[in-house]
């Protein structure tokens, strides 16, 4: 321009104590272009230092304190201009440097001693000048470039005040926006101070080399000039003016001695061994030694009786029949009369009841099937829960009070759609910067990111709801502008976001001259720029961009690139792009409008990756996925569930047939008999679920998976322990058909009774539990068990007895109509099962060796299986997010990426209720982290949280709205202003008063007062503060990726939460009932492992205690036989825990829905085999566990291990992971266990400890001559021919 002169090097310079090199603002400098405020320059005036004041001091004093020794006594080379031009610079500053007075004290010491200094001339020199036309015409020489010279004392000491200071919205440090492409971590004295000497920053004025030398060197200082070497002050030191010392949170030196956290507990050890296994193996031992020690008692005790009995003198019976010894009415124990009692009740009521069935079969069908479709009815108003929140979270648990009081006071936590990019094939390449130097630029940080951002930014479609044309700005997380946001409002966090996602910025490159050497800058200077400078509003580069989002915010580099070290971002492995929605309540219309938006978000991506000239590898996920992808795989694999019910009739239709000859295959076959007795336990589960829906309680798609299953295996023990026993029964000269099945349902119908009862009300009492989805599930599956026993009694007995006329007619099966020649059998068809199992199983298995084999191996394995489970701190507890995905989800490519790329946690809120005061001094001072505040404070300790990140889960500092509102009133920023108007003009007056100690605290009024304009404020480079979220403080936890560490980070947050409110509640005028409490989304998923264990083990205590209670009532009070009834349930169940852990199976609610499930299966393994032998009068308890093990044990084997099995293989091909390891390994695990114990172990432990009889064969008809008293019993026992056959 013509009124710029050329720049000229000064080839001398003088350097004398008193004297200036400038004085007086000379305008703008005209080497800068684009700055961000008026680049206003000195004009060359070598001069003495000018004495101030009046007015001239006064602001000298307010600007530039160190340097003011009062009026008249105060020289300095400075003029008004040119301090307020200064104090125009340095409020900037100060905005982010004022929490630490002693900081902002030495900042600006720096630029006064440059400025204002007295001494001017020897501490600088000038090295640039221009010549500038002032308004008057005039043309002057003004200083746009020079040297100053700085003792490292000074220089290092100033540094060491600011480095720690933190700017509270973020977490992050005030001295990474000061420090240019360095950022926070890479930033030392000399480059935070060329950062401020740069004038490309867009906040320098002119250049200034600032030389950096040692206290005595004199190399490289011209003749004359001395170091500018003033005492900086220390952070943890008041200012001259008053200023208090910085707090804990941007001074490590201010900081109290914080005891680190004890050291976690050492393994518990035994001298050498694990002490653990050592006290179980201790345990068992004593265990099998006092059983051990018992059975060789009862064995003395018994032979000695014998020998006793064969040396009396033989008596006969009424009959002349010899007989060992005759019992008297006084050898017949209460026990065994309020045992036969009882069965002599429930054999003539079902004995009763089963004849009628059996009369009457047309009648009670269609009464049953009209029963159950009134029941069926309520299926229609049946309600699905989908919401994983609401399925396994209580509404009343601590999770759920704390997200509805923070959806109630803020706004629900944001939806997250969400790309994870990466570029393995590309490869990285080398860009020498010419700000930076040679920089490794990753492959994957390109400029393609922005197209596919753009297109998804531009989806719109119809919207029913809002009856109108819908987008992303409809449903977009806003933060600064909520109300009527645009598409630029919506929060988008992504690489492109640097360049505020303009194409045009991207391409844009300038030429630009450094240290002489002139080279082309493009984005790859920016970006290296911004990701150390997140908050910066103009680059130092010749772009001059902003780093800032379109939408107003800044992006943070860990949020938008992952896969990197040590703050190495342009190394990157990954590029990470966010969208965020508000997270509207599933009633409000925007709801669906949002799940339409994520649809649609969806189906690009997925055409985006399907196309092959894609460049990136992907993950995805959008907020609407997990819940698609559950439901997806439930509907994909319910023909899995269908395939496996299929199996599970074929085999019951086939097993349940008599097969005499191939003539009588279709006459003895059972398929209707089968098919019916599948129909009996759909109908019970279509019953439950209407009752329920009737009533209005929801279900959920794992009832519809597990119930069916648990039912089928009580539902086909019941029928083939029915049927077989039918079959194997000869009937009576003189007794009709009906009388016949009354006779046999009489027989077996306890024993169904015991089982069924003892379910009920295990699942009845497991619905105690506090988690939604086990106490639905207990709801339903106790009902459904319920009316399973209902209808066998009755519809099930009615189809057997039409089943048994047609037999008897020698009608077939399917085609009625036609009757076969060949007679039926006249003995009773004992199967292929029973006669293996009573000639070759029971005997090997109770030979004196197997027994103690099977007793000392039992104890062993469970004593090692208990051991596992007493590894409490080792056994998983949790359910990973990805086990409940499919096998072919796209969601498991995006949590792998996720926790390998991802370097930050979720956030987390630390949110307080009610009653506290922030507006008074105390309450602020209990809060915030700034100068003046309490060194443990509610943000000073979640900062202490920090240091140990490995203890606890925290990462990044809590953002405190409290300090930004703090510093948004201080004067010494540009903020906060009162304007008011005077006639053409507007006058701005500051809110606030400096304070003469440096902390500042508003007034209960004036607090309440500009709050509401804190919370508008938009940030901006004059006022940085941003608007903050009352009473909620936001920090991040460190990364976390499975179940056990979401819980501990829960925990720990929990932890630090309490301890913050007992602190806080010692504020003067905080009620006790005030809280902080931790929130972020996934705490309600993760809460019920805190406490699972104990309710799991509540659940199947109280499932326990049913079975032990109803097994002694029915079977007359037989204490013994509840309790070794119970004790193999529990073994079962202590095996199933067991085999988890071996198996890497987590102990989640799902493992718990399992483990009733298991107590309930048990139940038919083992509490028939049970009452089959304490009804047994055989004369030897071996011979009792015999009897009981082949003509009980060949039942329980057809009907629960062979029904369950072929189900339970078929589930091994479902999608769902959760199937695979919660449905078919569980329940694999549970069958086999109850098999093993069932017909195992428990035969065994009831030969050893079962009761022994006081009644045998051959003293039966002589106990029968006893008074009258006793002769009901006798009746009893002479009608069960199956346990008593006739002499």
């Amino acid at each position: 321009m013509s009124y710029f002169c050329l720049l000229k090097v000064l080839t001398s310079a003088q350097h004398e104590p008193g004297y200036c090199s400038f004085y007086e603002d000379c305008g703008l400098n005209p080497a800068v272009e684009g700055a961000l405020i008026p680049p206003r320059v000195p004009c060359k005036d070598y001069r003495k230092a000018v004495n101030v004041t009046g007015d001239h001091y006064e602001l000298f004093k307010s600007v530039c304190p160190m340097f003011a020794h009062g009026e008249g006594n105060t020289l300095a080379c400075c003029s008004i201009r040119q301090l307020t031009a200064l104090q125009s610079s340095l409020t900037l500053s100060k905005a982010v440097l004022i929490r630490c007075p002693s900081c902002a004290d030495n900042f600006a010491h720096i630029h006064c001693a440059t400025t204002c200094s007295p001494n001017q001339s020897q501490i600088l020199k000038i090295t640039k000048t221009a010549n500038i036309t002032q308004p008057t015409g005039i043309v002057k020489e003004a200083v746009v470039g020079y040297e100053a010279y700085i003792s490292t004392n000074f220089s290092d000491a100033s540094f060491r005040s600011c480095k720690n200071v933190r700017i509270p919205a973020t977490g992050g440090y005030a001295i990474a926006t000061m420090c240019g492409r360095y950022g926070s971590t890479l930033c030392t004295p000399q480059r935070w101070l060329d950062f401020q000497g740069d004038s490309s920053n867009g906040l320098a004025p002119l250049d200034i080399n600032f030389k950096l030398l040692s206290d005595g060197q004199t190399a490289g200082l011209p003749p004359g000039a001395v170091l500018f070497a003033d005492k900086a002050l220390n952070c943890n030191e008041t200012t001259p003016t008053g200023g208090e010392a910085c707090s804990c949170q941007d001074c490590e030196q201010s900081c109290p001695a914080v005891p680190q956290p004890p050291p976690l507990p050492k393994p518990f050890m035994i001298g050498r061994l694990d002490g653990v296994l050592v006290i179980s193996i201790t345990i068992f031992s004593c265990i099998f030694f006092l059983i051990m020690c018992y059975v060789v008692l009862e064995c003395t005790t018994h032979i000695r009786k014998s020998k006793g009995t064969q040396k009396s003198k033989s008596t006969r019976d009424q009959n002349e029949n010899e007989i060992e010894h005759k019992i008297s009415p006084k050898d017949v124990t209460c026990s065994d009369k309020a045992s036969l009692a009882t069965q002599e009740f429930l054999g003539s009521l079902f004995q009763t009841w089963g004849t009628i069935m059996a009369r009457y079969p047309l009648i009670v069908l269609p009464v049953c099937l009209v029963v159950v479709l009134v029941f069926a009815v309520g299926i229609k108003d049946i309600e699905l829960t989908t919401d994983p929140v609401q399925l396994w979270s209580a509404p009343e648990s601590r999770a759920m009070r704390e997200k509805a009081f923070h959806d109630a006071h803020f706004d629900p936590f944001y939806r997250t759609n969400q790309l994870i990019l990466t570029a393995p094939d590309q490869p990285s390449h080398y860009y020498d910067s010419l700000l930076f130097g040679e920089q490794n630029f990753s492959g994957i940080i390109s400029k393609e990111l922005l197209e596919l951002q753009q297109k998804i930014q531009a989806i719109e479609f119809w919207s029913d709801d809002l009856n109108r044309t819908a987008s992303l700005k409809d449903v977009c997380y806003a933060p600064l502008n909520p109300d009527n946001p645009s598409l630029t409002d919506c929060a988008v966090n992504s690489l492109p976001q640097y360049f505020q996602n303009s194409i045009d910025n991207l391409n844009a490159k300038a030429n630009m001259t450094e240290l002489g050497v002139t080279k082309e800058v493009d984005w790859r200077d920016h970006f290296i720029y911004c990701v150390n400078s997140p908050l910066s509003f103009k680059d130092i580069t010749a772009l001059g961009m902003s780093c800032m989002a379109d939408y107003g915010g800044p992006v943070f580099p860990f949020l938008a690139v992952g896969g990197y070290e040590n703050e190495g971002y342009i190394t990157a492995e990954a590029l990470i792009l966010t969208f965020s929605l508000n997270n509207y309540a599933r009633t409000d219309v925007k709801f669906k409008v949002a799940e339409e938006w994520e649809r649609r978000f969806l189906k690009i991506v997925q055409e985006y990756q399907k196309n092959p000239n894609t460049n990136f590898t992907f993950a995805y996920m959008a907020e609407r996925s997990l819940e698609d992808e559950i439901n997806r795989t439930t509907a994909e694999d319910i023909p899995i569930f269908m395939i496996s019910y299929a199996v599970i009739f074929l085999y019951i239709a086939v097993a349940l047939g008599e097969y005499s000859s191939c003539k009588r295959i279709l006459v003895d076959s059972k398929f209707l008999v089968g098919l019916g007795g599948i129909l009996v336990v759909g109908c019970s589960v279509i019953a439950s679920m209407g009752f329920y829906a009737w009533i209005g309680f929801p279900s959920s798609l794992i009832i519809l998976q597990v119930v069916p299953f648990l039912v089928l295996a009580v539902g086909a023990d019941n029928i083939f322990i029915f049927v077989l026993e039918y079959q194997r029964d000869m009937r009576r000269p003189g007794e009709t058909r009906e009388e016949h099945i009354g006779r046999v349902l009489g027989n077996v119908a306890p024993s169904m009774l015991l089982c069924s009862l003892s379910e009920c009300v295990c699942f009845f009492l497991g619905a105690l539990s506090t988690m939604p989805a086990v106490k639905s599930f207990a709801l339903y599956a106790a009902l459904a068990v319920f009316m399973d026993f209902i209808l066998q009694m009755t519809a099930f007995v009615a189809l057997l007895s039409l089943d048994a006329r047609r037999q008897d007619a020698n009608r077939c099966e399917i085609a009625c109509c036609v009757t076969v020649e060949t007679p039926r059998p006249s003995e009773p068809n004992q199967g292929i099962l029973l006669p293996l199992m009573k000639k070759y199983y029971a005997p090997a298995l109770l030979n004196p060796v197997s027994r103690v084999l099977v007793v000392r191996s039992s104890f062993t394995n469970n004593g090692i299986k208990v051991f596992y489970q007493l590894q409490a701190l080792q056994v998983p507890v949790g359910l990973n997010q990805e086990l409940a995905m499919p096998s072919d989800s796209y969601m498991l490519d995006y949590f792998e990426y996720l926790y390998k790329y991802f370097e930050v946690g979720v956030p987390t809120y630390f949110i307080t209720t009610k009653g506290f005061n922030f507006t008074s001094e105390e309450g602020i001072n209990a809060v915030c982290s700034s100068v003046g505040c309490d060194q443990f404070s509610f943000t000073q300790k979640i900062r202490y949280a920090t240091e140990y990140p490995e203890r606890s889960y925290m990462a990044i500092p809590a953002s405190s709205w409290v300090d930004d509102y703090i510093d948004w009133l201080n004067p010494g920023s540009k903020c906060c202003r009162i304007y008011t108007a005077a006639g053409l003009f507007t006058c701005a007056k500051k809110c606030m008063s400096i304070p003469e100690n440096g902390v500042l605290r508003p007034s209960v009024e004036d607090f309440n007062r500009f709050l509401p304009d804190f919370l508008s404020n938009r940030p901006d480079l004059q006022c940085p503060k941003g608007p903050g979220n009352a009473s909620r403080f936001m920090a991040y936890h460190t990364p976390l990726v499975n179940s056990q560490e979401f819980t501990g980070a829960l925990e720990k947050a929990r932890e630090l939460a309490h301890n913050i409110t007992l602190t806080m509640r010692n504020v003067t005028g905080t009620p006790q009932d005030f809280e902080v409490f931790p929130y972020t989304v996934t705490y309600v998923y993760y809460e019920q492992y805190l406490t699972i264990v104990n309710e799991g083990l509540f659940n199947i205590a109280v499932c326990l205690i049913p079975t032990f209670v109803v097994c002694c009532i029915l079977l007359g009070m037989d204490l013994r036989s509840g309790f070794l009834n119970l004790l193999t349930i529990v073994m079962i169940t202590v095996d199933t825990v067991g085999v988890m852990t071996l198996w890497g199976i987590d102990f989640n609610a799902v493992a718990l829905i399992n483990l009733v499930t298991a107590v309930g299966i048990s139940v038919e393994f083992v509490s028939h085999l049970t009452r089959s032998f304490a009804l047994s009068i055989r004369p030897t308890k071996v011979e009792r566990a015999k009897e009981a093990t082949a003509n009980m044990g060949s039942a329980v084997f057809a009907g629960v291990a062979m029904t369950n099995l072929p189900g339970i293989v078929v589930l091994a091909f479902a999608k769902a992971q959760l199937i695979q390891i919660f449905f078919f390994r569980l329940n694999l695990v549970i069958t086999l266990l109850g098999l093993v114990h069932g017909l195992v172990f428990l035969p065994v432990l009831l030969s050893f400890l079962g009761m022994y009889s006081c009644l045998n064969v051959q003293s039966l008809y002589t106990w029968c001559s006893i008074p009258k008293s006793l002769k009901g019993y006798c009746h009893l026992l002479i009608t069960y021919p199956h346990v008593v056959p006739n002499p």
